[in-house]
């Protein structure tokens, strides 16, 4: 399957079941894991260098998930190798008391990259569509109860699509990622986090309380996926439960963006390589070195 397959297209439900958690059948994991994994991960590390000197336009690539669906090995295995001057990670856990005081997008924005950089959101402001939706937040938060409809997700979805198309206007763009886990690779990885000590820090008894409300978690993924992805800022539905084709995914489709969005070197206007040559000439002669050899 191409990686554009995993795309959501124009649709008015998603059913989480009728997406695949494990890659196909004939996938096989050395394809994945070894040359071309490295030749990719060159590649997106060279456009991120163009993005970085062009300095026009940004990037967020927003990880969505359940827990232990590999969010974090993620990011440390294809991100990490990007250059750290341009590229940050930001995670939104449980929002703090000066975070709740303000619209639930303030600390999002707070995150946005600058021009030339990309952002990793290691879970989004879709956490106000999902956990704060089915845990009922609203109504226990400072948010007036007099705004809470029954519509009131509904009009999120649309203040979250105008929101990133207004980002993509100003050229920060936008692409999503939703790591799609099994419950029986998700037990697994819970067990593991329990039974091997170095992993027990990433264990929370939350972990099992979320889980009990798996259905429901699907329900509300499946509406905000559908309502969510649009044209300009896509969800793309990964499967999950083995962590080397889903690095090998999301690598994929990031460069691929990051190949048609073609950043590139400044190039030095006419001044600008007179005074570069000036400067090559004072090197050359402070340093006794032919400048002939320069060009070499």
């Amino acid at each position: 399957m191409k990686a554009e397959d995993y795309r959501i297209g124009k649709t008015k439900k998603v059913r989480l079941a009728a997406y695949r958690t494990a890659p196909p059948d004939d996938a096989v994991k050395a394809d994945y894991i070894g040359e071309e994994f490295d030749r990719r991960l060159a590649e997106l590390a060279e456009w991120q260098e163009r993005l970085y000197a062009e300095n026009k336009y940004g990037l967020v690539v927003v990880l969505q998930a359940r827990d232990a669906a590999g969010k974090d090995s993620l990011i440390k295995k294809v991100f990490a190798h990007l250059n750290i001057q341009g590229v940050h990670v930001a995670n939104f856990k449980q929002p703090t008391a000066e975070e709740s005081d303000h619209d639930y997008l303030w600390r999002i924005n707070k995150a946005l990259p600058a021009r030339g950089d990309i952002a990793i959101f290691n879970r989004s402001h879709y956490e106000d569509v999902l956990v704060t939706r089915v845990h009922d937040l609203l109504e226990t938060g400072p948010f007036p109860n007099e705004l809470i409809e029954s519509d009131i997700w509904q009009e999120r979805y649309r203040q979250i699509n105008d929101w990133e198309r207004y980002l993509t206007e100003n050229g920060i763009f936008v692409l999503k990622f939703f790591l799609h886990v099994s419950r029986e690779t998700q037990a697994e990885r819970l067990v593991e986090r329990i039974r091997r000590p170095e992993k027990n820090w990433k264990f929370s008894y939350t972990d099992i309380s979320e889980r009990r409300l798996w259905d429901e978690y699907s329900n509300i993924y499946g509406d905000m996926l559908a309502a969510t992805s649009t044209e300009t800022a896509p969800w793309y539905v990964i499967p999950a439960d083995k962590k080397w084709y889903t690095r090998y995914l999301v690598l994929d489709i990031v460069t691929a963006f990051m190949r048609r969005l073609a950043p590139q070197y400044p190039e030095p206007t006419g001044k600008e390589k007179e005074e570069l040559m000036r400067w090559k000439r004072y090197l050359a002669e402070e340093k006794d070195i032919n400048l002939a050899d320069l060009w070499m």
